[in-house]
């Protein structure tokens, strides 16, 4: 049976791809222009030549003029032919350079190189069943998922996220015992430990090296923070008024052993906040940029994560939130509902 092929079709898929190639591409561009200090060269430095940004970042003039063009072909930058000179723009210059900002770009951009670095493994993995250890990931895959969660955190935790749930602040002000599961380097433990410093703050993490990393961060700090190697299923203390949950649930193996543990280690009263990828209960409703994104790194980063450790429940980076209510559910809990969301993340209050 012969198909007909509409061709106007096929090279609309072409061109697609094209485009796509090219932003791969741009995202080990990014990666290089954040660590060779390009974007902070050239934010509010005006009209900028390949020259002055080599002279400004001791590198060399080949790389830099090859590196504006394509991030002036991307939109990244402004490019005049008359002075063939380049401009930072002010919006590109916030989401490049400030890493305070909520926008700030470059963490997104290195967790997803560090992914990619990876694919033959994901390969061989997805041939055989196997999974891939948080350990086994490249090292921007640590660095950069620090770094792009931070500014959300930073901008949306003690502003919105807390204040959603019920009574938490209060206790949190007056002194509460908080347990901070999958905490990685520390960015959530830090920060709500220095908001409330009347309260105790204890996170922990399967991977040693994020133990050691968010220990030195939180003495950096000055702030009371005590962190610990465990997984979710086995994290010490008990009597805990919150338990957080930042973006992890997912990764974990054996999600419903985490929330039984959780379960048993609250306080009659206490709260866990479980912030997890913004997602749709079905397919249809994550078919979008976003979706795409985070169905990505599902394939090549969480769901291998899961599938390396115990049970490997593989839930996927677009769980949503019935299958979340379902892991609670599984472990005793009787109460769930969205608390707050942000356009990449939801959160959800979980009670006894």
């Amino acid at each position: 049976m012969t198909i007909a092929i509409d061709n106007d079709k096929l090279m609309g898929l072409v061109f697609q791809a094209v485009g796509e190639v090219g932003a791969t591409l741009n995202a080990a561009l990014v990666v290089m222009g954040d660590r060779l200090g390009y974007y902070h060269a050239l934010a509010g430095a005006g009209p900028t030549s390949p020259a002055e940004l080599a002279e400004r970042t001791n590198t060399s003039e080949h790389y830099t003029r090859e590196w504006l063009n394509a991030q002036a072909a991307g939109g990244y930058v402004e490019y005049d032919p008359e002075t063939d000179r380049y401009v930072l723009p002010p919006e590109q210059a916030v989401a490049l350079t400030d890493s305070n900002s909520p926008a700030f770009l470059p963490g997104f951009f290195q967790i997803a190189l560090g992914t990619v670095h990876n694919t033959t493994q994901t390969i061989e993995a997805a041939r055989s069943g196997a999974g891939i250890g948080w350990n086994e990931q490249d090292s921007d895959v640590h660095i950069g998922c620090e770094r792009f969660f931070r500014p959300s955190y930073n901008a949306n935790l003690l502003s919105s996220w807390l204040p959603a749930l019920d009574d938490v602040v209060g206790k949190l002000e007056r002194g509460a015992r908080v347990a901070d599961i999958g905490c990685g380097h520390g960015s959530s433990t830090i920060l709500m430990a220095e908001a409330f410093p009347n309260s105790t703050f204890i996170g922990s993490d399967y991977h040693p090296e994020s133990i050691e990393t968010a220990r030195a961060r939180a003495a950096e700090a000055g702030v009371k923070a005590e962190f610990e190697v465990a997984p979710a299923t086995q994290y010490s203390g008990s009597g805990f008024d919150l338990v957080t949950t930042f973006d992890a649930l997912h990764d974990m193996g054996d999600p419903v052993g985490a929330a039984r543990r959780v379960r048993e280690s609250l306080a009659p009263d206490g709260t866990w906040m479980v912030v997890e990828p913004m997602a749709g209960d079905r397919v249809e409703d994550n078919l979008n940029p976003i979706g795409r994104a985070y169905y990505g790194f599902s394939t090549l980063l969480c769901t291998p994560g899961s599938l390396s450790q115990d049970v490997g429940l593989a839930l996927g980076t677009q769980a949503g939130p019935a299958r979340i209510r379902d892991v609670t559910t599984a472990a005793g809990f009787t109460r769930f509902r969205t608390a707050a969301e942000t356009p990449f993340n939801l959160v959800f209050e979980v009670r006894p």
